[in-house]
């Protein structure tokens, strides 16, 4: 299901707002400061194209533990992205998703387009992983915020 789910996605519109992820993606490189936007931008353009089966998750709660990307540079970051590009591709997956409501085959994918308008808005600190990988991440987690409170 994923399979189909991913190549209708990718036909049906999932290929422009990939591209807009990349081309940010690239206008990022262009200046040394931006490499960590680009980054980002290149590795969501991916999931942009193909979103059905993955999922967004925060690195600190995928490694249980906080990194530059997760901390107070991550959320100063994520202010300054927001500012200069996160809003426009927030709009654009917004747009795409009212689009897609119209008909009941394309709710799935207004879906998608609106998780991926969140991720616009604040992607630093957040990593692409499998569906089974974040939900495994997130039942360890609760197995060790439960350890810690027994204690």
């Amino acid at each position: 299901m994923r399979v189909i789910g991913n190549f209708l996605w990718f036909i049906l519109g999932g290929f422009f707002m990939g591209l807009a992820w990349w081309l940010v993606g690239l206008l990022a490189f262009l200046s040394i400061v931006g490499i960590p936007w680009g980054k980002a931008c290149l590795v969501i353009g991916q999931f942009a194209f193909f979103p059905f089966g993955k999922e967004a998750i925060s690195r600190q709660e995928l490694n249980a533990a906080d990194d530059i990307g997760t901390g107070g540079l991550g959320l100063l970051g994520n202010i300054i992205w927001f500012v200069v590009a996160g809003w426009w591709l927030a709009i654009g997956h917004v747009i795409s998703a009212l689009f897609c409501f119209v008909t009941l085959i394309g709710i799935p994918f207004g879906l998608q387009h609106l998780k991926l308008a969140g991720i616009a808005l604040a992607p630093i600190g957040k990593t692409i992983v499998s569906r089974e990988v974040a939900e495994a991440a997130r039942r360890a987690n609760a197995r060790a915020s439960v350890a810690e409170r027994r204690q």
